[in-house]
């Protein structure tokens, strides 16, 4: 893998992100922060303490990663600490606290729509410690995307005209 690829759970994440804006460093140097064999499921971007940086959803915890110019920063959440996971929103921003082993962890500013989906995925996940919440769970679909995708595989010859209608049916079969 090149320096500049990124794993492929990494990758898909990142690619669901909806505010990557920031997030270079903290994505670029993830995998320094990760277990052996852990896979992220989603990434969003959102403020803890003094600094902007990356709430990551693992299939073992959550983790706030920020890599700063004189500083780095990171702080996990294994499931089986969270005792409890608070989601508010406004107009566009919404906050996550974490409470976690008798501590709080506050993260703000993070997009309205990530931040629900990933609060609900945490809930999930805490409720029952052994749902999947990695690679094996479900990620939600955007049905538009996957289509305009899957048109893209036709129109560059990857996919032939049958196979694209066939994988057009299920996509669609699935909502």
């Amino acid at each position: 893998m090149a320096s500049d690829e990124l794993r492929p759970d990494i990758a898909a994440a990142k690619e669901r992100m909806r505010t990557k804006l920031g997030a270079g460093k903290e994505i670029k140097k993830l995998l320094e922060h990760l277990h052996e064999g852990e896979t992220v499921h989603t990434m969003l971007m959102g403020s803890y303490g003094r600094g902007q940086g990356l709430l990551v959803l693992t299939d073992r915890r959550l983790l706030f990663v920020k890599e700063g110019a004189m500083s780095r920063k990171s702080e996990d959440f294994p499931f089986e600490k969270v005792n409890s996971l608070q989601w508010s929103s406004g107009l566009a921003m919404g906050t996550i606290i974490i409470f976690a082993a008798g501590n709080k962890a506050e993260i703000k500013n993070v997009d309205k729509t990530a931040g629900k989906e990933l609060a609900d995925l945490v809930r999930q996940r805490i409720a029952s410690p052994s749902a999947p919440t990695g690679a094996s769970a479900a990620p939600s679909i955007d049905v538009a995307d996957q289509l305009r995708k899957l048109g893209e595989l036709r129109d560059a010859g990857i996919l032939t005209d049958e196979e694209f209608t066939a994988k057009k049916a299920e996509i669609l079969s699935r909502m």
